[in-house]
C-alpha cells in the first residue's frame, strides 16, 4: 500500500467481523487491490513492491507514491509512501509501510502496529527475461500484554518472462529467506499478464501460503480498461477484479477508478468480501511522476 502525501479522500463503508493484519496484503495497493491482486505479471512502479520485484524493468520513469487505506471491520489505517526509480539500468524502489489496527480480542479492544521498510531492484537479463530481489524489515507488535513483538529481515525473489510484447508470465517468492512469522510467512505465487490491444489489460494470478495457520491458495484475477485522451497524453483506467482464498474460505469483488497524466495520477481501489467475511477495505493513492520515458519492447517472438 502506498499512502498520498497529498490530499485523499476516504469514504466510510459499512462491514462488520474482525480481519487479521497481514504483512501480505496490508502492503498493497489500490490498483492491486482492485485487480483482485493479479498484477505478478505487469506491476509496475509502486505495485511491484507487494507483487513481483522483477517486473521493475517494465516501466520507464521517476515516480513518487503514497496512499492511505481504511478496512472498517478492525477499524485499520494502512498507509505507506515510495519512490521508485526505473529510468536507468538496474531500477530500483524505496518504501516505507505502516499498518494500524484496533481489533477485538475476546472483547476487549487491542492495537496492532506493524512497520515495514525496504528496498527492491530489478533487472532485464534480456528483453525477454527479467530478475529481481528484495529486501526488507519488519517489526510487529501485537498489542497484548506479555506477548513479545516479532521483527526481522525477508527476502523477495522473482523472475517475468516477456513472451511476446503482448504477454508476460510472473514467479515471485515472497519472504524466502530469514525472518518469518504468522504476519510475514513464505509464499510462492505467479501470474499471466495479457496486453491484447493497448486499451485493454487482463491479469490472472495465484499464490500459495507455505507457512501459518491458513495456508492454502489464494487465486484471482481482474480486468484494466484505459480510457484515453485524444492526445494519449491522459486517461481513466477502470478496474474490476475477483479474488477467492481458499485457506480463508473467503471471495471478495473489486473494482476501481484513477485518472493518469503526464504529470501525476489518482487511483482509489476497493474490496468486499461477498462471502467467509464481512471485509470492506478501501484504498486511495497519489503518484508524481518526474522524468518519463517508453517502457521497453520485444520482438514478437521470443528467441
Amino acid at each position: 500500500m502506498r499512502l498520498a502525501s497529498a490530499l485523499v479522500i476516504v469514504a466510510t463503508l459499512v462491514g462488520s467481523a474482525h480481519a487479521d493484519g497481514d504483512g501480505l496484503t496490508d502492503m498493497l495497493g489500490p490498483r492491486e487491490i482492485a485487480l483482485g491482486e493479479a498484477l505478478r505479471g505487469g506491476a509496475t512502479d509502486a505495485s511491484t513492491i507487494a507483487m513481483n520485484p522483477a517486473d521493475l524493468p517494465l516501466s520507464r520513469d521517476l515516480v513518487f507514491e503514497g496512499g492511505y487505506g481504511y478496512r472498517l471491520s478492525d477499524d485499520a489505517s494502512l498507509v505507506g509512501v515510495s519512490a521508485c526509480d526505473t529510468t536507468g539500468n538496474l531500477p530500483g524502489c524505496f518504501y516505507y509501510d505502516y499498518a494500524g489496527a484496533n481489533p477485538e480480542l475476546d472483547g476487549a479492544s487491542t492495537h496492532t502496529a506493524t512497520h515495514v521498510g525496504g528496498v527492491d531492484l530489478g533487472y532485464a537479463i534480456t528483453p525477454h527475461v527479467y530478475v529481481g530481489s528484495g529486501v526488507k524489515y519488519y517489526h510487529y507488535d501485537d498489542g497484548v500484554m506479555g506477548q513479545p513483538s516479532s521483527s526481522g529481515f525477508t527476502w523477495d525473489f522473482g523472475a517475468t518472462l516477456r513472451l511476446t510484447q503482448m504477454v508476460n508470465l510472473g514467479v515471485v517468492g515472497q519472504n524466502l529467506l530469514g525472518a518469518t512469522s504468522e504476519d510475514f510467512p513464505r509464499t510462492v505465487g505467479g501470474g499471466l499478464y495479457v496486453h491484447p490491444v493497448p486499451s485493454l489489460a487482463l491479469s490472472f494470478d495465484t499464490r500459495w501460503k507455505l507457512d501459518g495457520m491458513a495456508q492454502g491458495a489464494r487465486y484471482g484475477g481482474g480486468a484494466e480498461y484505459f480510457l484515453g485522451s485524444s492526445d494519449g497524453q491522459s486517461g481513466f483506467p477502470i478496474r474490476l477484479g475477483g479474488l477467492h482464498d481458499n485457506g480463508l474460505g473467503t471471495t471478495y469483488l473489486s473494482a476501481g477508478l484513477g485518472y493518469v497524466s503526464m504529470q501525476y495520477g489518482i487511483d482509489i481501489g476497493a474490496r468486499h468480501a461477498i462471502d467467509g467475511s464481512d471485509e470492506t477495505l478501501i484504498l486511495a493513492s497519489l503518484r508524481f511522476f518526474g522524468k518519463r520515458f517508453p517502457g521497453p519492447t520485444v520482438d514478437p517472438t521470443p528467441q
